[in-house]
This record gives structure tokens, sequence and C-alpha cells, in this order.
């Protein structure tokens, strides 16, 4: 009872010392595990006696509370702890420093009061026992503390003081030991703030390496040799000066002996022969990595040399192998002749040496320099004032995406304040924290300042996939350039190799154009120049707004001096579509000879509209088969679909639809969460047909990948409610309820808990019936970058096993153009329509080529996110007010102003509105004809080898 009663942990009980002093024993209070000993041996007394163990517990817990107090003390956390840390330094320092001068005497010696470096060296070696009893007081470990170098040290060094003192004899002894204590030069360098960067503490720690190494091992040298060996009574020895000793330990080092200092006893030539090798291997790291660090030291801290008429961008961010060998890969994609400009990386470390590799193998093109676009001097060394753009990169395999986006963004800030009418471009990988980045005073989208968001870019990719299949690789091979070289074997590789040369390209278009409909102009584009132009780049009358127009009605007329996108091969090839003349060129019908004329009234002429046709509105046979371009002949398929732009111009039908305050996009009121949530036994109630599925990976701990970004395309307002598919997400519910504040405005959202790795799951939503089945892939954990997708990778394969009868078609794919395999018996089945995101494959080279697509041409960039994001980009957004998104549009002149844009449709040949479009044997007879009857601009064709001629090839 009385142990019970001592130990209590609520005790009300307090203990009086002789000084009033109280004692509260409680329960959190842990008894350490050194005096685990010393408890055991007093409970005894605890159990005997009540009062004896009231004692003897109190100064067992005062002794706690004192070693507690002492360790604090000496911590080099606070302001006593690092000053006691330094005094002991110095004071060290000071008493080899006495053995230096002692030194020049024999080893011993008698000794006299005139000699003032014994009392001096005795003072400090009496603060060393002080501080030494302050340690062991404070060591946790009594045992171990006595191995420990630095008391080691103190033990050989503190005891012969005093007895030289008492006997009057100077006897060296150890006393050399006190250069083990420059081992804590790195540790005194960096409470006195000396060393700030990693590579001055390295070049510290390996100079207080080498020194102590050499000045101890020739203070050993020093004392063997002047005492001679003992066993012979020290007849061997002979007088060395502690200087010739260094000599000789640095002669040993270098392994290359003079012979005019050698070690004749025979301790000496022991320790010679171990130390030899043991410099070897010490000196041999050592040495190599410091020189080096001195060397890079200087090599990337100096500051970047402008010259004149020469141009360069600064490239900072997530300096690493992959991210630079990306973005040196599609940066310099063009002919060697056509680079003019140098690119200069601003890396936070030194870079490694596969890094330096591939700066050598780019010499000519890169410069790195160490620093951070966080300071201002260093800004200054790179010149960013000068620069032609700073472009800073993201790591999109980071784990803390969000940590990422804030100091990339607090770079923007850095360098907009250093320099406000520096360019700048910024990779983001989360949507909402691009918004911080137009309220930067400096920030011009004019200029060219760019945003490159990539979850909206990549989500908006997978969002138009599902509605447009086949979408995501048309857009890849316009916008990234394949630098894989491969030898087509069969017809149709061929025709798709060819196309991949196809690209994005903006040019001004000729003044002769001005006052034409763009229908008119890009059906002119197309026959006469060999030309596709998709969008302009048109200036409202009503506003100084100058926004970008994908395939715009015939009631926009153009401009003067309009910039036209072009889907063509070559810059050389957009340059007829300025250089065009109706009066040179009128009659010239190759071509190629379209070139800059010589025609006087260049600045006073206008298109004549008789002299050519530029649209027809009956069938297209005044062209006969040569005088249209024809990259793609198709007569000889079954199945053909066009990937079309078409332009809604009936709205009204669709004028009761609730449209956010913008008109981009469809409004609900804020759903609930538990009224979306659907259950197994739901199937029948829902029968989802023609919807999308999405697979979710994530937990409650995952960082949200920003599933709005891929809503917003599938509800643009562009397409009409009864248009709008339902979306159905498979999922963690702990994931989906957080980003559930994100998507209760959109409509027809419903979310299932479970997962795409179990095939109960995925039929409960339907998915036979699906029009597309996405699986997308949240943020890994996982430290090997090859593991990312492993969860991505087993759904598909779980969902592209399940056997689903082709009977009936789904009504997304009327013609059964989905892949279909014969079963083990006479039925056949059709495979899911799968689009998957591999986080491995998609993030690197298209993130790190859309910055460099953006720095030659901001303008592609702007189209590429008006196609994925449902017809707004940055600007557009930024100029709408997005921050009124979530407000229901109450303006129908606004609704019938925003949803006039272009959408992305899959239109069959045989099915559609081309159906009574005669003659379609070739492209061109389907361009114009969807382009003369309907405003519809076919950008591509969607189609299949049929198995009979797939065989046959």
């Amino acid at each position: 009872m009385a142990t019970k009663d001592v130990i209590s942990s609520r005790s009300q009980r307090k203990w009086r010392t002789e000084s009033d002093l109280e004692f509260t024993p409680s329960e959190d209070r842990v008894v350490h595990p050194s005096l685990l000993p010393l408890f055991i041996h007093l409970l005894p007394n605890l159990i005997l006696s009540k009062s004896t163990g009231k004692r003897n517990l109190r100064s067992l817990y005062l002794h706690g509370v004192f070693r507690d107090r002492i360790e604090m003390l000496l911590s080099a956390q606070t302001f006593v702890g690092q000053v006691l840390v330094i005094l002991v330094f110095v004071l060290s320092i000071g008493s080899l420093i006495i053995y230096f001068i002692n030194s020049a005497d024999p080893v011993g010696s008698c000794s006299s009061y005139e000699d003032k470096t014994i009392p001096i060296d005795l003072t400090f070696n009496a603060f060393f026992t002080f501080y030494f009893g302050l340690r062991f007081l404070a060591a946790d470990d009594k045992i171990r503390f006595w191995l420990e170098m630095n008391s080691i040290v103190d033990i050989f060094t503190i005891p012969p003081t005093f007895i030289s003192y008492y006997l009057k004899s100077n006897w060296l002894g150890l006393r050399f030991l006190r250069a083990l204590r420059l081992l804590e030069l790195p540790q005194i360098l960096q409470i006195l703030r000396a060393t700030r960067t990693s590579n001055s503490v390295k070049i510290s720690k390996l100079i207080s390496i080498i020194l102590s190494t050499w000045f101890t091992a020739a203070g050993f040298i020093h004392l063997v040799e002047n005492s001679g060996d003992p066993w012979i009574k020290g007849r061997n020895s002979q007088t060395v000066t502690y200087f010739e000793s260094i000599y000789l330990v640095m002669a040993t080092t270098s392994t290359v002996g003079f012979g005019d200092v050698v070690a004749k006893t025979s301790l000496g030539r022991t320790f010679i022969m171990f130390f030899t090798l043991g410099s070897l291997v010490l000196f041999a790291n050592y040495v190599p990595e410091m020189v080096e660090l001195l060397v890079n030291k200087r090599k990337y801290t100096s500051s970047y040399e402008v010259l004149k008429g020469k141009k360069f961008i600064v490239v900072c961010g997530n300096i690493t192998v992959d991210s630079v060998t990306a973005f040196l890969r599609n940066f310099l994609r063009r002919k060697s002749g056509e680079i003019n400009t140098e690119i200069v990386f601003l890396g936070e470390v030194p870079p490694s040496l596969e890094l330096e590799t591939i700066f050598k193998c780019y010499m000519a093109y890169t410069t790195f320099i160490s620093g951070s676009a966080l300071k201002w001097e260093d800004l200054r060394r790179v010149a960013v004032e000068s620069a032609e753009a700073c472009l800073i990169i993201a790591n999109p395999l980071c784990s803390d995406s969000h940590a990422e986006d804030t100091s990339n963004i607090m770079r923007v800030l850095s360098i907009k304040n250093y320099s406000p009418t520096t360019r700048v471009i910024i990779q983001i990988l989360q949507s909402h924290n691009k918004v911080f980045l137009p309220k930067i005073p400096s920030w011009n989208w004019d200029t060219g300042d760019n945003i490159i968001c990539f979850a909206e870019l990549k989500l908006g990719f997978i969002a138009q996939g599902c509605l447009v299949p086949g979408l995501c690789t048309f857009l890849t091979c316009l916008f990234v350039e394949q630098n894989t070289k491969v030898c087509p074997k069969r017809p149709w590789q061929k025709i798709f190799l060819s196309s991949l040369k196809n690209k994005i390209l903006t040019q001004r278009l000729s003044d002769d154009f001005a006052g034409m409909s763009f229908p008119e102009v890009s059906r002119f584009c197309f026959v006469k120049l060999h030309l596709m132009l998709i969008a302009i780049e048109h200036e409202f009358s009503l506003s100084s707004y100058c926004g970008l127009l994908l395939n715009p009605p015939a009631q926009v007329r153009l401009h003067k001096n309009t910039l036209g996108f072009f889907i063509a091969e070559s810059a050389k090839d957009v340059k007829r579509a300025f250089f065009y003349c109706a009066t040179c060129h009128s009659d010239v019908y190759s071509p190629e000879l379209i070139g800059k004329c010589c025609c006087k009234s260049k600045n006073n002429r206008h298109f004549p509209g008789s002299r050519v046709m530029v649209k027809t509105t009956t069938a297209p046979k005044v062209f006969s088969e040569p005088e249209l371009f024809d990259p793609f002949p198709s007569s000889h398929l079954k199945r053909i679909s066009a990937l079309s732009s078409t332009t809604r111009t009936f709205l009204y039908e669709d004028s009761t639809d609730s449209l956010d305050s913008t008109g981009m996009f469809h409004w609900c009121r804020a759903t609930r969460l538990d009224k979306v949530i659907l259950k197994r036994t739901d199937k029948a109630k829902h029968e989802f047909r023609n919807h999308i599925v999405v697979c979710i990976f994530g937990d409650a701990h995952s960082t949200l990948m920003g599933l709005r970004n891929f809503v917003m395309p599938l509800r643009a307002s562009n397409y009409t409610r009864r248009e709008l598919k339902d979306i159905v997400f498979v999922g963690s519910l702990d994931y989906l309820q957080r980003e559930w504040r994100f998507l209760r405005n959109f409509p027809q959202i419903y979310i299932l808990p479970g997962s795409a790795l179990y095939a109960g799951d995925l039929y409960a939503v339907n998915i036979e019936e699906c029009a597309m089945c996405a699986v997308l892939s949240s943020p890994s954990k996982s430290p090997c970058q090859t593991l990312v997708d492993t969860e991505t990778i087993m759904a598909t394969l779980n969902i592209g096993s399940l056997r689903i009868s082709c009977s009936a078609s789904t009504p997304s794919d009327p013609e059964g153009i989905s892949q279909s395999f014969s079963g083990p018996g006479s039925s056949k089945y059709r495979r899911v329509p799968i689009l998957t995101e591999l986080s491995a494959v998609f993030s690197g080279s298209f993130l790190d080529s859309l910055l460099a697509t953006a720095f030659y041409n901001y303008h592609v960039l702007e189209l590429l996110q008006m196609l994925v994001t449902g017809g707004i980009s940055s600007q557009m957004e930024y100029h709408l007010g997005k921050d009124k998104f979530q407000r229901l549009s109450s303006s129908f002149s606004t609704i019938l102003s925003e949803r006039k844009r272009c959408k992305l449709g899959l239109l069959s040949l045989h099915q559609s509105v081309l159906l009574n479009i005669e003659p379609k044997k070739i492209f061109g007879q389907v361009f114009c004809g969807l382009l003369d009857h309907f405003g519809i601009l076919c950008l591509g064709l969607y189609r299949r080898i049929d198995d009979a001629e797939h065989k046959s090839l």
C-alpha cells in the first residue's frame, strides 16, 4: 500500500523539503532508463518505510531534474550551450598552441616559474575539468561517455598537466591529442553563421579532418622518436622537432619520401606503415572532393556575361537530370542553324556528375549558375532583366504538389519584383493555385507571361477524349513533336507518319482577306494555299480584349493584320497566307510559287471575291480532284469518321438552361453529397447509358488531383443539356468527399464508393453501356517513380478483361467502331472503351514540350487550352472574372454570346450530316462539303482498318 500511495499519479499530497520546496509526483513523469537500477535499488526501502520511501523517491526525482537541466544547459541550441562549445574550442586551440611552443624543448624537461605558459595551460585545463564534469552529469549512458572521443582527449591531456605543475617537470606526453578538437570546427562555424551553404560546410569538414589527422600523427611521431622504444630504454631515440614531424607526415601522406627525415624507432616505423595505408584511403577520398568543391564553387558562382545581340533565357525551378533532358530535347528540336538562344540554368544545388555530362554535351547552348531565384543577388548574376524570358520548371512527380506550386509562385514574385518587365512562363501543377499569378501587379498577358497548368491540361485532355475518341492522340501529335524514327511497312503507316509532320503554326494573314468571313478564308486557304486555317485572333469591337476564336461563324469578319492559326508542316508553308496577293497570285495554281510580290498597291488593295470561288451552296463539283489538297485518300475505307469543330448557331431552344455567371458552363445549385452517392443495389434504379465512368485512386490523405478540371470540359455550355453525359465516379468516398466541394455545382454527377479493381463495382455502374471509362491516377507516394502507375495499370487490365456481348452497340458507337474480339466460343464480345492516364509517360515529355512551345509562340498554348478546357483560355478566364463562376447567370445576352463557341465532335461518314455530302471520295471533298453546307471544320480522320484489309497488307 505504501508503494501505491507513493506512485499515485494524481495525489493531492505535497511533500516539502527542508527549504519548503514543493514536490508533486505526476504520472506523465517518465523515469529515465539510466535511473532504473537506482529505482530498483530503492524499491525495498519504499515498501519498508513510507517516510524513507518518500525521501528516496524525492532524491531520485531531483537527480533526474538536475540531469535534465544540465543537459539542456549544454545543448547547442541554447545560447549558454553555444558559448560553452565555442569557449572550449578556443581554449583547446590555445592549449594546442602552447603545446607547439613547448615542443621546442625536449619531451621531458624541468620547468621553472618563469615559464608563463604553464599557469596559462593549467587554467585552461581547469576549465576543461569543469566542462568534463558537466558533460558527465548530463550523459545518459555513463559507460559510453568514457569511450567518447572528447572524453578520451580530456583523460589523456588534463591529468598530465596538473601532475607536471605539481612535479615541476614539463612532459609533453599525449597533449597533441588536443588537435582532435579541430574536428568540431564545422559546428563552430555554423554556430557563428560563417558557413551558410552545404558546400562551405563540406569544405570546412574536410579541412578539419585533414588538419586534425596531420597534427595528431605528427605529435605521435614527435613523441616516440624523441623518447625512443621503451623496451630498449630509449637508446634509439633521435632529436626531431615538431615541424620536422609535420614534414614527415605530409611526405608520407603524399606517398613521396625524400629520405631526409625518417623514423628510426620501431614504434615510429610501425606507425608510419599503418598511417600510409590509412592515408591512401582517407586522402584519396577527401582531397579530390575538396578540390572539386573549391573548383565548382568558383565555376558555378560566377556571373553570366551578357553579349550584345545574343539572346538567352533563364530556366529555374526543378533542375534535375530528367527535367533538363526533356526540356533540352524539346527546346532544341529546331535545326542547328535556327537555334540562336542560349539557355542559362539557375540551380539551387550544384549539378551532379550526370547533369554535368548533359551540360557538356550541350555546351554550345547551355550555362549553369548556382543560385536561387528567390535572391536578387543571384538574379543579378544571371542578368534576368536582359533575358528573353524566365522559365520555371515544376516537378509533376513530386509528393506535395501544393508546396511545389507555392515555391514556384514565390519565384515568380521574386523575379517580377526584381525586374517587372521580364517575361515569365511558369508550370503550375494544381489549377486553384494559378489564380494568384495574375494578381501580381507586373503580370502581363500581352507581353507573353503565361501559365501552364498541368492538372488542367491533363484532365482536360482526358475529358475531351471521353467525348471524342482519338482526340488525345490527335492533339498530342499536333502540339508535341515526335522525334522517334519509324520505318513504315504498310500503306496506312505511311499515311499516319506523314500526318505527324503537321503542327500548329501561327501567321498574320494578308490584308486581302479583310472583310471576308472565316468560312470563306478557311476554304480558300485549303483549296488555293494548301493550308488548314482553324482559328483566328479577333478583337472585339465593344472592348479592348483580343481573344482567340475557334471556327467562328460567318457573322465574324476578318480585320486587317489578323493572326491566323494553321495546321501545316512548316513555317515556310504558312507564309503563303501572308504573301498572298489577289492581283499577282490569282492565276497561280501551285502554292509553292506564292511568295512576296512587288505589287505597288499592296496597302490599298482588297480581296476581289469575284476572281476566286470561295464558297458554294451546292456540292463542290466545280473542282476537279487535282485541285483539292488531298493528304488522306479515303475512298477505299469502309468506316471513316471526321474529327470536326462545329459552331452552334441555334441557342433559343436551350436558353432556359442554368449556366454560371460567365455563360461558359452548365450550373446547378449546390447538391449535397449524400444525394449523389450510389449503392450497388441501385443499378436498376438509375439505368445509366451512354455515360462516362471515372475510376479514381486516392484516400483521405492523398493530394487532390482537381477533378473539377475533368468535369468542366464535359459541362461546357456549347453542349445542350440533353447532350450532357452522366459522370459516375468510382473510388474512395474519403477522397471524393474532399473533391465534392469543387463539384457540387455541376449537374448529373454521381459517386459510387468502391474500387475499379473489383468487377462488382464496375457492373454496378453499368459499365457495359458506358460511352467511355477513364482511369485516373492520383499522386503516388511510392519512392520508385517506375511504380507510380501500378494501380492504374491493374485497373485497366481488370476493365479490359470484362467480357461484354456486342449484340447491341453503345449509343456513342452505333457502327461498332470500338474494338471487338472473338471469345473462346462462337459468340463475339467487345471491349469497354478505356482511356488510361499514365503519369510516368504523360508528365515529363508533354509538360516540358509545352514550356518550349509557350516560349516560341504563346498563342499556340492558348489554342491548346481552349481546345481541352471547353473553349476558355487563361486570358479569357481572367477577362471574364472566374471568381463569379459559382453564381447563376441571369443575363440572356451573356448566354447567347458565350455559348456561340465551337465544340469538338466525332461524326460518322455514313450516319450523320455527312450522309448527304457528295462526292466524298477524298478528304478535300469532305472538307469543302462540310464547310460549305454546315460550317463544320473537318480537322482529321478517325478510322479503323478492316481485318480483311489488314491481312492483305
